[in-house]
């Protein structure tokens, strides 16, 4: 018994890793990103000191990947230029209020594409809520919404450290499955996709729930006159405040990387190519590629936009960006050791199963996104088994949207936040945790996103 437990291959052994790996996971998720990194390395630690598994390779070229992307969107912040972004964002939904439950996910969604990170949703909530109860409209409409479709506008943007992941391990597993597709062909797919799921759960959200007149709850908490009043007087707006031009030209400079890495990425021929070993050119490589033009944009943005330069590292996107890569790196390192050394037993009981079931593929990336609370982290995680165990990866490029599934539960800072910004209490989490408001919307977009994604996959690409 115990010869077989020390043996790596054995069933037993195997299966071990597996309990210590989802228990990692799920202890780690209890501290946050970086307590989910650093409980990764407990993982990490049995596997290569007690089983005797030969450490995998941590994902070094998506951190710095992702360190760059992340390091210009907070020079971005520090210059204000998130906030211009937003005030013009407001000015739409203001202009249109008894079409918020349809503009605000919109709203928050196109955000996130432009910036990377849903994090900036932070901001519009109390707008939202503020436009919604002055046309009368339940908050909870426009804002459970609003809060799942800036994560699903993740799954859209061109530099967001989700896509940027998955199209350097397509990249990197280039040899492996003869295909890569860069980031303009991913988001050719994704794009639409991500855009679909989060239309059809606005559209639902607009019949959701009692009309504020007939919601006995919140009838009963205006009968108190200091709450009346908080409702009835207070409004939160971007309107009024008034940006230096540097503001106007760091979002100018932001844009304009992103542009420049969507064409670089569609046209290859505009990078410069050297010789490999074989005599061949081979073109820059768009992780070097995107590591390259966002420093250049920060660097733009410090020197002409003179952001407080101290304080770009205190930007809440860039302590959420470099959490996401503490995660990654801890999450992807225990995984790639554990998968590295059992490929090969994998593919032979997995592998017909996953390429006759490939949505199985999804249900899994969907689980450990859940669990990580990241899409990055699980599509670092779950993609290179997928791409392994011989998933076509139009399939893995068509299932993108499941990398999003923090929405199954209501524990996402985001979702807590946007409870918290709804003062009618009608955006909450029900009596047995799983009926909560952010669960149907979720629920629809990312099942949307991955049958419009297949689709558009096996038409595209």
């Amino acid at each position: 018994m115990l010869a077989s437990i020390l043996d790596p291959t054995s069933t037993i052994a195997i299966l071990l890793q597996i309990l210590i790996i989802l228990g990692a996971l799920l202890l780690g998720t209890r501290y946050g990103g970086i307590g989910l990194g650093l409980i990764s390395g407990i993982g990490l630690m049995i596997m290569v000191f007690v089983f005797g598994l030969e450490p995998g390779e941590p994902p070094v070229g998506v951190m710095l990947t992702i360190i760059a992307v992340i390091g210009c969107a907070a020079t971005l912040q520090q210059a204000r230029g998130l906030e211009v972004m937003m005030q013009q964002a407001e000015r739409i939904l203001r202009a249109h209020p008894e079409r918020i439950t349809i503009l605000a996910p919109l709203t928050t969604w196109f955000l996130t594409v432009l910036c990377g990170t849903g994090h900036v949703v932070y901001t519009m909530f109390p707008i939202i809520e503020d436009i919604a109860l002055k046309k009368g409209i339940r908050p909870e409409r426009p804002m459970a919404v609003a809060s799942t479709s800036a994560q699903m506008g993740i799954t859209a943007s061109p530099v967001s450290v989700a896509t940027v992941s998955l199209a350097s391990i397509l990249a990197e597993h280039a040899g492996v499955i003869e295909k890569a597709y860069s980031i303009p062909q991913i988001l050719m797919v994704a794009i639409p996709a991500s855009l679909s799921g989060v239309l059809l759960a606005s559209l639902w959200s607009l019949r959701r729930g009692k009309d504020l007149e007939d919601d006995p709850v919140f009838q009963e908490r205006m009968k108190d006159r200091a709450f009346a009043a908080s409702i009835k007087d207070s409004s939160h707006s971007l309107l009024g405040e008034k940006f230096a031009k540097s503001a106007y030209n760091s979002v100018w400079i932001f844009l304009g990387a992103i542009a420049f890495v969507v064409v670089l990425g569609a046209f290859e021929a505009l990078r410069p190519a050297w010789p490999d070993d074989a005599g061949e050119l081979k073109p820059l490589s768009m992780n070097l590629t995107i590591q390259m033009v966002m420093l250049f944009a920060g660097a733009m943005i410090l020197l002409f936009c003179k952001p407080d330069h101290k304080k770009i590292a205190s930007t809440p996107v860039f302590k959420a960006g470099m959490t996401a890569v503490f995660s990654v790196f801890g999450v992807a390192w225990m995984a790639d050791t554990f998968f590295g050394a059992h490929i090969d037993q994998l593919e032979a009981s997995l592998g017909g199963v996953v390429q006759q079931a490939p949505w199985a593929y999804a249900i899994v990336l969907l689980i450990v996104s859940k669990l990580v609370n990241s899409q990055a982290a699980a599509l670092v995680a779950i993609a290179p088994i997928g791409l392994a165990l011989g998933i076509d990866p139009k399939v893995i490029v068509g299932f993108y949207g499941a990398a999003y599934g923090y929405w199954i539960l209501p524990t996402y800072p985001s979702d807590l936040a946007c409870i918290g910004f709804d003062r009618t209490g009608t955006t909450r989490i029900g009596k047995y945790v799983i009926n909560h408001s952010f669960l149907i919307p979720g629920a629809i977009s990312v099942f949307t996103s991955c049958v419009v994604g297949s689709l558009l996959a096996q038409a595209l690409l």
